[in-house]
């Protein structure tokens, strides 16, 4: 039996640190590089960042619109970064934000978290906001394949706020309702459960949330859009050791240089290791 994807976690997040490199390659980064708007400028962009810093980070997030944007042969870009990622011991989080319902998200899931699929990840972001019980099928698959799930809870973007911040009728807004499920569903598991949530690092004090699920906290918002490690006991509290922040921008403006995106990814790793350790 496959060993559950929060235990692999917790596992490269002790050995390796908890960063997690975003692989983002819009247009402007590539030009950035020095490289073409094409597909041989994102294989080149996405295998240089893979080759410099698999081997070294615990989790690596490839954002699949910026391959799908090249069709069938950015996609098989991606499934190739993908394999390497996981190759040299990077867990790969694919940033699809896939939600549905039904046989739809059925077949997301399979795309995604069935172990023969040819974009098969340790886990995948997802959408909840057509309800919570529309992520079964999602919950289901990665069960059955050790793999794991982010749900979109709390997120960085200003206009979050008007879905996930808005009250229920029972008193509790939509992202605590989110963070209850997910506790929910990790209820159990040790040493981290396999259903995390993605809380942006830039919110500030969310001390009236209960962050504890039981599971990891993908945080995006560290480097260019502003949050920084020393901020991260400040908004996760206690459950800062859970926390893997995202990083992307502030490593990848570094390259093509493969020894300068190391050299980025080590400093906020080291960074956010002894941000997690003070407290």
């Amino acid at each position: 039996m496959t060993e559950p994807f929060g235990a692999r976690l917790r596992r490269a997040m002790d050995e390796r640190g908890p960063l997690c490199v975003g692989i983002d390659p819009h247009a402007s980064l590539l030009a950035e590089w020095g490289l073409a708007d094409d597909v041989a400028g994102l294989e080149r962009f996405s295998r240089t960042v893979v080759a410099a810093v698999a081997d070294r980070v615990a989790v690596l997030k490839p954002q699949i619109a910026f391959f799908e944007r090249f069709g069938s042969r950015g996609l098989a870009v991606l499934e190739k970064s993908v394999a390497e990622a996981r190759a040299a011991g990077a867990l790969v989080v694919m940033d699809a934000k896939r939600g549905d319902i039904g046989s739809t998200m059925a077949a997301y899931a399979e795309s995604f978290l069935h172990r023969d699929a040819p974009l098969f990840s340790d886990a995948l972001t997802v959408s909840p906001f057509l309800g919570y019980g529309s992520l079964r099928p999602a919950v289901r698959a990665a069960r059955e394949s050790g793999a794991g799930l982010f749900v979109l809870a709390l997120t960085s973007n200003p206009e979050g706020s008007e879905v996930q911040h808005a009250v229920r009728s029972d008193g509790r807004t939509v992202g605590a309702t989110m963070l209850a499920h997910l506790a929910a569903e990790n209820a159990g598991e040790e040493p981290l459960g396999s259903f995390g949530a993605v809380v942006g690092a830039t919110l500030g004090d969310l001390s009236s949330y209960d962050l504890d699920i039981g599971g990891p906290l993908l945080a995006p918002g560290i480097g260019a859009q502003g949050a920084a490690p020393a901020d991260l006991p400040r908004v996760f509290g206690t459950a800062v050791r859970n926390v893997v922040p995202n990083v992307s921008r502030g490593v990848l403006r570094h390259g093509p240089d493969a020894g300068a995106l190391r050299a980025s990814a080590d400093r906020f790793a080291e960074e956010i290791r002894a941000a997690v350790a003070a407290v």
